[in-house]
């Protein structure tokens, strides 16, 4: 399974999946419109170990809401990504049984290697 989960309007999201060939073969999901399930979430973070490797500490609302001030445990970073899609990390991509996560140059790069880009 090929998947990409972006935001339609994330200049950074639209860069990488166009050096993802344009996102042929994979199966777009713009978490604005349709944020990502609970099933979904937790199957990544079965590869990756934690939520907190898939928060985003970024958002704006991290802050606003006084979140940096607390001690958040694992089920309060799920609670808050299924709650609103600006605390997921973008972008997801997942390759087969590989998740690729953000969009550091590294990240970006051992997916198109990956893909065989």
């Amino acid at each position: 399974m090929k998947k990409i989960y972006h935001l339609a309007n994330c200049n950074t999201c639209q860069r990488i999946i166009k050096e993802l060939n344009d996102g042929a073969g994979f199966t777009l999901q713009n978490i604005k419109e349709k944020n990502i399930n609970k099933k979904e979430l937790a199957a990544i973070k079965s590869k990756v170990g934690s939520y907190e490797a898939l928060f985003s500490k970024r958002a704006m609302k991290y802050r606003s809401m006084g979140l940096n001030e607390m001690e958040l445990s694992e089920a309060d970073f799920e609670k808050y990504m299924l709650e609103e899609y600006t605390f997921l990390k973008r972008p997801f991509i997942l390759i087969d049984d590989e998740v690729f996560i953000g969009n550091s140059k590294k990240v970006v790069a051992a997916a198109k290697e990956k893909l065989g880009i």
